[in-house]
């Protein structure tokens, strides 16, 4: 039994492992292809005096430092915990994503203000330059959020890499289309009002992640899991009489917590209740419940636990 559960435990750590290396290959695979991209950009942008490639180059440079941030704290998250963070250091994957979610929010500020400064003062763009190198942004923004794609749905960090690089993606068609349409018409005012639209397109992507991510901050419950019907669960269990002082946080941006009291009919029932609950638990996604048991209600009759003053 015990060479079954070794062999079981370390092809969970290996394959625990190959995914970390695969991610972290990933990321800076990602970061390099995405900085000598910001520099032809840029560089292309000062040459052409295109604001949309220059805002385009800003932000992609601003996304690079996301994915900078976002691979600091993935390798955070799987760094052990001590005797000084007993959780290790998982916390600072949600102030990564809040802190990324801010230098967007900031990017989509400058590019308003030189938007808005372009349309009062406007100056002459060669179109076919500011589509060639936005179409390579097309490619390098496309590649990138295909090879985010897969881990993206189980990780707040990832995620966002991946909602930045899709509207890049989005952004460089777009920066595309106003050089076609000036090299065909002359109408540069569509170089400032493309910028506009960039900056909504990075507004609305940022808006759900800031909002999460300061949720999660502030140990809110994290938004995929219903309280109320975990409470339900956990309720309807055999020997369960009532539950209070239920706290569901996330602990890093893939990993959730609990604490609960439950107050039960007899203390004889003790270990098949813990595993029901622990099963609920794991099916609402929380990786760490912690349980205590109580045959009469330790005196507070609410469901959350209010701070002492």
């Amino acid at each position: 039994m015990s060479k079954e559960h070794n062999h079981s435990h370390s092809h969970h750590l290996h394959h625990h492992h190959h995914k970390i290396e695969t991610i972290n290959k990933i990321m800076i695979w990602a970061i390099v292809i995405n900085l000598l991209y910001v520099a032809i950009e840029a560089g292309v942008g000062l040459y052409g005096d295109s604001l949309g490639l220059m805002s385009d180059a800003g932000h992609n440079l601003g996304d690079v430092f996301s994915l900078v941030l976002t691979m600091i704290g993935f390798k955070l998250a799987h760094a052990a915990a001590n005797h000084k963070f007993t959780y290790g250091y998982q916390k600072s994957t949600i102030l990564i994503a809040l802190l990324n979610a801010v230098i967007l929010l900031v990017a989509v500020g400058v590019i308003i203000i030189e938007s808005i400064r372009k349309i009062q003062h406007p100056e002459p763009i060669d179109g076919a330059l500011v589509s060639w190198t936005a179409g390579i942004g097309i490619i390098v923004n496309g590649i990138t959020a295909w090879m985010l794609m897969k881990d993206q749905k189980h990780d707040l960090n990832i995620r966002g890499a991946f909602l930045h690089m899709a509207a890049d993606t989005l952004v460089s068609l777009g920066v595309v289309i106003a050089g076609i349409i000036i090299s065909f018409t002359g109408f540069v005012l569509i170089d400032p009002i493309i910028s506009l639209v960039i900056a909504a397109i990075i507004l609305v992507s940022t808006w759900h992640m800031l909002h999460e991510s300061l949720s999660l901050s502030i140990d809110g419950v994290p938004e995929d899991i219903d309280i109320e019907k975990l409470e339900t669960d956990i309720e309807s269990i055999s020997h369960v009489k009532s539950i209070h002082h239920i706290h569901v946080w996330a602990l890093s941006t893939t990993l959730n917590a609990m604490t609960v009291h439950v107050v039960i009919d007899s203390r004889d029932f003790e270990d098949e209740t813990l595993s029901a609950i622990k099963e609920v638990a794991h099916n609402f996604g929380i990786n760490h419940p912690t349980i205590q048991f109580e045959t009469t209600s330790c005196g507070n009759s609410s469901l959350y636990e209010t701070p002492v003053q």
